[in-house]
């Protein structure tokens, strides 16, 4: 029984119903690791928004699913990555892995967002003060993703 799952959308989600769905229905899971990723208001931030690729953009996160199970002996993961105009407070990404150890599964959620954070097929354009600017990648973010190689 696989609760993997990959969903992006436009709607908020419920981070505890997502929880949840991880663990139904087993009993060999003994972690879970959550991250929850919230839009930071700094510089003047007024709102996000986020553009994907439909046809590429879930396949890809998968794929890394499919990485993290390779690598440590992960159970389930679920990817939630909003899209659309977010703003200041709002949740952008929900990602949980359970793995019967807890070690396992903090690597496997912290190779996960590295991976969102620098390589997944999204596009940022920030309104800030009295203009916007695409969000380029940032090099503290690629050195992250380094370690994983």
């Amino acid at each position: 029984m696989s609760t993997d799952e990959v969903r992006i959308q436009a709607d908020d989600f419920d981070p505890g119903v997502e929880t949840k769905a991880l663990t139904r229905g087993r009993k060999d899971i003994g972690a879970v690791v959550t991250f929850i990723g919230v839009v930071r208001g700094d510089d003047e931030l007024k709102s996000m928004h986020l553009e994907h690729y439909p046809a590429m953009t879930a396949r890809e996160i998968e794929s890394h699913i499919v990485k993290a199970k390779q690598r440590w002996p992960v159970i389930a993961a679920r990817v939630v990555h909003r899209i659309g105009e977010l703003c200041p407070g709002e949740n952008i990404v929900f990602v949980g892995v359970a793995s019967a150890h807890r070690q396992a599964a903090f690597e496997a959620a912290d190779f996960l967002m590295d991976y969102l954070k620098t390589n997944a097929p999204f596009w940022k354009f920030e309104e800030r003060g009295e203009g916007g600017n695409w969000v380029r990648a940032r090099g503290e973010d690629d050195d992250a993703l380094k370690r994983w190689r």
